[in-house]
């Protein structure tokens, strides 16, 4: 477990060099040790010119600015002070290198600004967990939805459904409490399962809902067909780059071979996979092909290239290969999609098919999308819910509503564990 009693402070800003690098100090120290550092601190709040110096040997160390942020209104919710200085290498060393020899003063771990955040109520853990998919958001839906949770959606949603769990167990309370009389019949119990009834209905349409993993992920795409069907000239046409080797040889492809890449603001990770042969004597194809179907198994999309029916057991675009040859061109059978690889014929015409597959397997902008721990979390919630339908006992159906809300209270961090939270923060920069 990380203390916060101690002040910790980490470069806040990017890799150097640069030209302007942000020293981030922050802690029950902070104020004193940036005195230790350049003397007198300006006003809260206001950036003011400084002589750093080492506290040790009063060596001049930069020139920067400076700025004081009083707890608890910061971004930690402790005190806060900032030095911006020149941004080489050495310049950072040598300040970083000043404030380690102040005692009480640490580096930061990673994460570790952001932890306090979350330990001071600044921001809840629903935010906390947005903003490290913030820092590696590379397509645009990936930087809509982790936006959305930076800015409280999830904790909104979450609040909302506590409420309602509150007003419920108002309601039991107070059932509970005149138990003992005559005129409390079934009224308050047909009451709270209904009330109970509406909310688990809105809980099981969140869980149903696409998980915000499928942003960050990619939409897994499978190219899969018999040897020799043009797979890999197929991935390397929708990759635009040379990914898997293409040769007119049979059973080239032996493994699954992955390439990565973002199309009109989705991610998508293309898969070429090894021919799916009827039978073969050779243990390394026999491999290829065992391995080619477990991709098919847990493909969002497929695309077959076969001239037969697919052999994938559902749904895929059945694909029309090399439909720029003569003797294909003109016998496009119906429901088949004709592309050629070689000449690009059909290949956007594919990519809005796969577009609009890909659409309804991701959330989309006005909807809120939870990750697999908060959608575990609802779906907890969910169960504790389930086992009040048909329950008349009041005291059972009070602590299932407990429990409800206890998986609730999780989601944001009223509660929390300690190991999930070094998890979550050991995936943030230093200085974040």
């Amino acid at each position: 477990m990380i203390s916060t009693n101690c002040t910790i402070f980490a470069v806040a800003s990017g890799q150097p060099p640069a030209a302007i690098a942000i020293m981030r100090i922050s802690g029950p120290d902070a104020v004193a040790a940036a005195v230790a550092i350049a003397g007198p601190l300006p006003s809260p709040r206001h950036a003011s010119l400084r002589a750093l110096r080492a506290p040790t040997t009063d060596d001049l160390l930069d020139r920067a600015l400076v700025i004081h942020f009083p707890g608890p209104a910061t971004a930690t919710g402790e005190d806060v002070v900032e030095l911006h200085l020149h941004g080489g290498r050495a310049v950072i060393a040598a300040v970083a290198a000043a404030l380690g020899c102040i005692p009480g003063l640490r580096p930061a771990e990673a994460g570790e600004f952001t932890r306090r955040a979350l330990m001071s109520g600044r921001i809840d853990l629903a935010e906390a967990e947005g903003l490290g998919d913030l820092l590696t958001a590379q397509t645009e839906s990936q930087r809509r939805a982790a936006i959305a949770s930076v800015d409280g959606a999830v904790g909104r949603a979450v609040a909302g459904w506590s409420a309602r769990l509150l007003e419920i167990s108002a309601q039991v309370e107070a059932a509970l409490d005149f138990s003992d009389e005559d005129d409390v019949g079934e009224a308050p119990v047909n009451a709270v399962h209904a009330s109970v009834a509406l909310l688990a209905a809105d809980l099981a349409a969140i869980v149903a809902a696409p998980p915000v993993e499928r942003l960050h992920h990619g939409i897994s795409v499978v190219l899969a067909g018999p040897p020799n069907s043009g797979k890999s000239t197929l991935l390397n046409a929708l990759a635009d780059r040379d990914v898997s080797i293409v040769s007119p040889i049979a059973g080239t492809t032996r493994d699954r071979i992955e390439a990565g890449i973002v199309r009109d603001g989705v991610a998508y990770l293309l898969t070429d996979t090894a021919g799916l042969a009827s039978a073969t004597d050779d243990p390394i194809e026999a491999m290829g092909i065992e391995r080619a179907r477990a991709s098919l198994a847990t493909a969002d999309i497929i695309l077959w290239l076969g001239d037969d029916a697919p052999e994938v057991g559902r749904s895929a675009l059945w694909l029309w290969p090399r439909a720029d040859m003569a003797a294909r061109s003109a016998t496009v059978p119906e429901g088949r999609i004709a592309v050629s690889a070689q000449s690009g014929l059909g290949l956007d015409g594919l990519w809005a098919k796969i577009g609009d597959a890909a659409r309804a397997l991701l959330p989309r902008d006005d909807q809120l999308a939870l990750n697999h721990r908060q959608r575990g979390l609802c779906g907890d919630c969910a169960a504790a819910l389930a086992e009040i339908d048909g329950q008349d006992d009041l005291l059972i159906i009070a602590e299932q509503l407990r429990l409800a809300r206890a998986a609730l209270d999780r989601i944001t961090g009223a509660t929390h564990v300690e190991a999930m939270l070094d998890a979550l923060f050991g995936r943030f920069c230093i200085g974040k």
